[in-house]
């Protein structure tokens, strides 16, 4: 895996753990979803425009991860409704990258080095420093079971993308389709929840749609990296948004302890390293 594609996948991680942390922030998450829903469906028709045509055989991905992400969405609000962005987040994110590399290797047979799965494993072992006690009783049953059931969300998604997208005669339009898709959630949020929008500024409307944007501009880069590098590396990288979401969750939500945050990013970082060297990076 080139020092460039680490580059892409970084900044995706970056981005998403920017717009969860709108959705943790905003007071009607539901709404907020369906507006980021909506930033993905605008530059998705503009992308779909321009691209040339991805071939019929993507349509069976495309479905199935539309279906997939309304899961997810659904499980992520009510896991945000429950607990806080830096504990939620990381178990949401924290199991994906042993996840995918698993489904990966059975489903389009990635078989990666040693030296990688010990990274991967790292990567997931410091994410989950996150969340110590959210196992003990600390956490309500429901948000617990929401994030996890997040987890396995993201993990399907990632898996049927990763495919999708390697089956595509054009990548960008795969991702412009997928985003098109995404005016199915927007339709159902605000054809159920009208008053409530309208009750929204508009500067917290501009955010939540600013906020599909840059969720959708962190998915595609994700996406694009997969096309280049294998699935579980990609995954495992990807999910060191964790680190960035406790940062923010630190500083903008004034989440806490601190201590096991900097551990966490540490063991992280050591994953990072294994899945470098692992792959000759």
């Amino acid at each position: 895996m080139s020092t460039a594609i680490v580059a892409i996948v970084l900044t995706a991680a970056l981005l998403h753990a920017l717009w969860n942390a709108l959705v943790k922030g905003a007071k009607d998450k539901t709404v907020i979803l369906g507006l980021i829903a909506l930033g993905h469906v605008v530059p998705g028709l503009v992308v779909v425009a321009i691209a040339p045509h991805p071939g019929w055989a993507i349509w069976p991905y495309v479905v199935a991860s539309t279906v997939i992400h309304w899961g997810y969405y659904y499980f992520l609000n009510t896991a945000y409704r429950h607990g806080d962005l830096s504990v939620m987040y990381p178990i949401a994110r924290g199991l994906a990258p042993v996840l995918i590399a698993l489904g990966a290797q059975v489903w389009v047979g990635e078989t990666l080095p040693t030296l990688a799965w010990a990274g991967i494993i790292c990567v997931s072992g410091g994410i989950m420093v996150l969340t110590k006690g959210a196992f003990t009783g600390a956490l309500p049953l429901t948000g617990l079971l929401a994030a996890l059931a997040c987890a396995i969300m993201v993990a399907s998604y990632s898996l049927v993308d990763g495919v999708g997208v390697r089956v595509s005669a054009n990548a960008l339009a795969y991702v412009g389709w997928l985003f098109v898709m995404e005016f199915i959630v927007a339709g159902f949020v605000f054809s159920t929840r009208w008053q409530r929008l309208r009750a929204l500024s508009p500067k917290v409307i501009m955010l939540g749609f600013l906020g599909g944007v840059i969720s959708g501009t962190a998915y595609g880069l994700v996406l694009y990296a997969k096309t280049l590098a294998p699935l579980g590396l990609v995954s495992a990288l990807r999910e060191t948004s964790v680190i960035f979401a406790a940062i923010i969750g630190v500083m903008w939500f004034g989440e806490g302890p601190k201590a096991n945050r900097l551990l966490a990013a540490a063991i992280v970082m050591a994953g990072i390293i294994l899945i470098g060297i692992g792959n000759g990076t």
